[in-house]
């Protein structure tokens, strides 16, 4: 049972045309599934701890904010609402993981999920994660034509199930591509790479479900992935002000490129003095 003040989520709403959205921070844990866990599970180490915190300057720059408020053990909102694979070929975790990214158990033995209970989840706490996604970039893009949408995650530096050594400390996920402008998505990463922080662009992460479901630059709606390596602003299991406040310039800076892409693309396209002239080249005749 749930109470009627149960929700998910927190959400902030923003004036400007920039969803963020913050799956993995969640770190309740519904007493129901809290009782079936194993030690390992109750510490629910995989959280994208303090990414919130991170991102304190959301509110300055008018974006709306969407946070979850349960944990990825419960079910993960970054995965497909079928179950299928998002790295096939991969290890991965999937829509209610069984293992941690060390690869413990996070159930008991005998209380994993059945399907029945996978079910419950997505209709408790994976649709209506959703649904707000979905609403808001439509209410975004209403006002503005457009809408940008930020996935916001972290992970430790080295997890050997998923990747070999450390991992670069921003990872940009377009979904190879498809989830946004490819000259936006140069445009962000050249950010990165200017930072002094390691970068790379569609490497280990290309961006989970929200990233490639969402995003549709045909639609005018522009969505990108950050994963970043934790050690880029927590000093061990800590959050660390100093490493913090170097990342933060970084990240805004990022969000300003995405959250105006449109919008000097236009002011640049209006500036070109020659955009409505013709060209004395002709087209080739068709055969």
């Amino acid at each position: 049972m749930t109470s009627c003040h149960f929700t998910p989520y927190h959400f902030t709403p923003g004036d400007g045309p920039l969803l963020v959205s913050m799956p993995h921070v969640g770190t309740r844990l519904d007493p129901g599934i809290a009782g079936n866990l194993t030690e390992a599970g109750r510490a629910i180490m995989d959280t994208d701890w303090d990414v919130d915190r991170l991102y304190n300057f959301l509110e300055d720059i008018g974006a709306s904010i969407l946070i979850a408020n349960y944990s990825r053990y419960v079910i993960d909102l970054n995965r497909p609402g079928d179950g299928e694979s998002l790295y096939p070929g991969q290890s991965e975790t999937g829509l209610c993981p069984t293992t941690s990214f060390a690869g413990e158990p996070i159930y008991r033995t005998g209380y994993s999920p059945d399907a029945t209970e996978i079910s419950r989840r997505k209709e408790i706490y994976w649709q209506p994660y959703h649904d707000k996604i979905r609403a808001e970039l439509h209410r975004i893009r209403d006002k503005f034509g457009y809408a940008m949408l930020w996935d916001a995650h972290s992970i430790k530096a080295r997890v050997p199930r998923f990747f070999d050594g450390r991992l670069p400390d921003l990872n940009l996920g377009t979904g190879g591509g498809i989830s946004c402008d490819r000259a936006l998505a140069e445009r962000l990463y050249a950010i990165a790479g200017k930072s002094g922080f390691s970068a790379v662009l569609d490497g280990r992460f290309t961006g989970g479900y929200i990233t490639r479901h969402y995003g549709n630059p045909a639609q005018n709606i522009h969505a990108a992935q950050l994963e970043l390596s934790q050690s880029t602003y927590m000093a061990g299991s800590h959050f660390s002000r100093d490493r913090a406040n170097r990342l933060r310039p970084v990240l805004r800076d990022m969000l300003d490129c995405l959250a105006g892409y449109i919008e000097k693309s236009v002011e640049k396209d209006e500036q070109n003095p020659h955009r409505h002239q013709k060209t004395d080249q002709q087209e080739p005749d068709s055969e």
